[in-house]
Formats: C-alpha cells, sequence, structure tokens
C-alpha cells in the first residue's frame, strides 16, 4: 500500500509533510513547469564556456529529461551562441525554446530571428540598481520595458518580464513599474527574480500576495539564487503560494552560489508535496554527469540526489541496517531509492567509520567464515590504515587486510 510519503520501494518521506494542519493554506498548483536555465545563466558561472557542441548536447539530455522549457541562450552573446539556440530550435526537441535578452527591440529581433517561441526580457528593477549599477535615469528602465514587450507581442513571442533584483526593489517602484509594463507594455509572465539570493521563504508569499494584487491575471514565474542556500526552500515556498513556473539549472550550477538544483526541487515537489512535474528522474544522475563532464564543474560528492557517494555507507552502524534491510526495505536506509534518480546501486565502503557489520559483509562477499575475534582483527586493521590515508580503503586492499589478519590468527 502507497501513501504520499512512502512509495512502496522508491521513496519513504515524513508523513507530518501530509498532515492537514502542516498542508493547510497551501495554494499549491496540480503540476509545476520546470524551465531550464542551464544553457543561460548557468554558463554565467565563472569558469564556464559551452560552445555550440556542448549546449546542443546539453539540450537533447534535457529534452530526454522531460524539461518543459529550454532557455537556449542570449543570441548577442556570441556567433556561436546564436547558432547554438538556432540548431536547438531547429532540431525540435520537444520542450520550448526560449531565448534571453536584454530590454531592447533590436535584441528582441535577434531572438525573434532564431526561431525561438518565447522570449524572456530583463530590466533591473530596483532603483538603486537602475542608478548605481546601470547609471539610468528611472523612468529610462519603464521606456525601454515598454517598447521591448511591445516589440515582443508584435513578434509573437512568448514573453516572460524578467525584473532583475526585485527581490531587494523598493516596494511601491517596483510594484508601480511591472502594473505600468503589465497595462502600458506586454507580458505573459513575470518572474519574481532574487538575483542575490537574498530573499527568505517566509517572505515569498507576501510578495506573490503583493504582485497578484496589481497583476491578477499574470503568470508568475520563481527565479531564486542560492546564495544563502535557500534557492529550493524558496522556490518551494513560491509553488506552496501557487507559482507554476519555477526556473531552475542542472545541478544548480550559475552565477556566484547558483540557481535552484533541477533534481532537489523535482523530488521535494514528488516527494515531500506529492505535487506532479513532467521531469523523468531516472535521467538525473547521468545528466548531471553530462553537464558537470561538459562545465568541467565539479560539485560535493555528498551532493543531494547526484552526488558521487551520496549512496555510500561507511559508519558500521548503517551497515547494519544496510545487511539486514537492502533486499526487501531499501528504504530504511535511504529516504528514495538509488533506481529513482538513475544512481549506481547503493554499497558498503571502508574506512575508519566501519563497524563489525562492516567486517561481516566483507566476509560474506568473499566467501570468508570468521569468528569474532578475527572479524575485530580485521576492524582494527582497516580503522588502523584508513587512519594513515585519510581516505577509503578499495576492496582490493580490505580482501588483502582480511587475508592477512586471518593467516596472522591461525
Amino acid at each position: 500500500m502507497s501513501n504520499p510519503w512512502q512509495n512502496e520501494g522508491r521513496w519513504f518521506t515524513s508523513p507530518w509533510n501530509y498532515l492537514d494542519e502542516a498542508r493547510a493554506g497551501l495554494e499549491l498548483p496540480n503540476k509545476v513547469v520546470f524551465h531550464d536555465i542551464t544553457l543561460r545563466d548557468g554558463e554565467q558561472q565563472a569558469g564556464i564556456a559551452l560552445d555550440r557542441e556542448d549546449k546542443v548536447a546539453i539540450a537533447k539530455r534535457l529534452a530526454a529529461a522531460g524539461v518543459d522549457r529550454i532557455e537556449a541562450g542570449m543570441p548577442i552573446v556570441s556567433p556561436e551562441d546564436e547558432a547554438a539556440i538556432k540548431e536547438i530550435v531547429q532540431l525540435d526537441l520537444g520542450p520550448q525554446i526560449f531565448a534571453f535578452s536584454r530590454c531592447m527591440v533590436d535584441d528582441v529581433k535577434r531572438a525573434k530571428d532564431t526561431g525561438v517561441s518565447g522570449v524572456v526580457i530583463e530590466i533591473p528593477s530596483s532603483g538603486h540598481m537602475i542608478e548605481k549599477a546601470y547609471g539610468w535615469p528611472l523612468d529610462r528602465a519603464i521606456n525601454l520595458s515598454i517598447e521591448a514587450t511591445l516589440a515582443a507581442e508584435e513578434a509573437g513571442l512568448e514573453t516572460v518580464f524578467f525584473t532583475i533584483d526585485s527581490s531587494r526593489a523598493e516596494f511601491d517602484w517596483y510594484l508601480d513599474l511591472v502594473e505600468r509594463i503589465g497595462n502600458e507594455g506586454h507580458m505573459d509572465a513575470l518572474a519574481l527574480v532574487d538575483t542575490t539570493g537574498g530573499v527568505a521563504p517566509h517572505a515569498i508569499p507576501v510578495w506573490v500576495q503583493k504582485v497578484r494584487e496589481r497583476l491578477p491575471e499574470t503568470r508568475l514565474e520563481a527565479h531564486f539564487h542560492d546564495d544563502f542556500g535557500l534557492a529550493v526552500a524558496n522556490s518551494l515556498s513560491a509553488i506552496s503560494a501557487g507559482v507554476e513556473v519555477v526556473h531552475t539549472t542542472v545541478s544548480g550550477i550559475g552565477e556566484r552560489a547558483g540557481n535552484c538544483p533541477m533534481e532537489e526541487l523535482a523530488l521535494a515537489l514528488n516527494m515531500l508535496y506529492g505535487v506532479e512535474h513532467n521531469l523523468n528522474t531516472e535521467a538525473f544522475y547521468s545528466l548531471s554527469r553530462l553537464v558537470r563532464e561538459r562545465t568541467g564543474h565539479t560539485i560535493p560528492s555528498n551532493r543531494a540526489v547526484v552526488g558521487e557517494r551520496l549512496f555510500e555507507i561507511e559508519s558500521g552502524i548503517i551497515a547494519g541496517w544496510y545487511e539486514r534491510c537492502i533486499e526487501d526495505e531499501p528504504t530504511e536506509v535511504f529516504p528514495y531509492h538509488w533506481d529513482v534518480v538513475g544512481q549506481p546501486p547503493a554499497r558498503v565502503v571502508y574506512g575508519k567509520g566501519s563497524g563489525l557489520p562492516s567486517v561481516e559483509l566483507a566476509l560474506k562477499a568473499l566467501g570468508i567464515s570468521a569468528d569474532d575475534e578475527q572479524m575485530r582483527s580485521v576492524l582494527a586493521a582497516i580503522k588502523e590504515r584508513a587512519l594513515e590515508t585519510k581516505a577509503l580503503l578499495p576492496f582490493e586492499e580490505v580482501k588483502e587486510i582480511v587475508a592477512r589478519q586471518l593467516k596472522g590468527s591461525t
């Protein structure tokens, strides 16, 4: 029997998530749309440079993973980027393809020329950034926004109005700006943009409410950065307030601390909130590895969902759980099965944290029997060697330790 928090053999999360009292006031959509920004905002992470071949390869895998929309790049960045966007459009991979542009009519025309069906148009939306970072008078931001969004409408492009730094904008100025562009310009959607990652989850429902009071019929989209490690939490908060579209990158790559990681958000929606999406979670691990290979970007080995050592067990206590549960009840040990995210099977590894259950599993794998004293001798040798190397031991070395210790005890 399955419950929202426990899908037999696939995941086992907390029933607290599904208490009526816990879900009171949530305005969860039936399904969330994933707008992938790996090829644009993801590439803005320092040191990443994707060529046309890289972008096309990643786009193909994004499509295979089920993303709804791909932001394929910014045509004005380089001829290589423009060519990549055109090729991705021509491949007709399935997802809707967007280009990203500055709030300029010529940029919108360049986007249209690539063949995309949608455009994300950016404008600084905080008075302090307009004046200090751009050196513009405030009315220039308004005028450019009206002109560019109307040009996008005339070109037949689905238009997402992307308000840079809106999380730090002066409240009245920002709300007046988006309302005016909604009335005098054009937008099919408004992106709530936390450019510097400085908004907290509890503030987002209020942000959504205030914008909806001005633009009640406009679709809202969530674009959050991870400078405080809150991009997933903030995206979930926005979704809980009824936002239906989220901007994410593979493994959270992006400017500074990165963007909202697609994999973590997708699993949280399914398993913690019971909200559907179109992503194939079994593609996550291989997709993340491809992006890492193409970008040269590394991630922590214990990163949620896609970390290389996520399903490795060193602790002796947990190795005991593994031995008793892994065949029939793997979600007693892990919150989700490795197959759900396309990871290699879970395994016990050997190091300073190993215990007698770890040794039992090693002996079983080797087809060797040993008494309690011999097992303790093997364990002590494993711990000693791990302390010397300050690393896990390859199984071949564990095998040698077993042979040496058992021989010495006879």
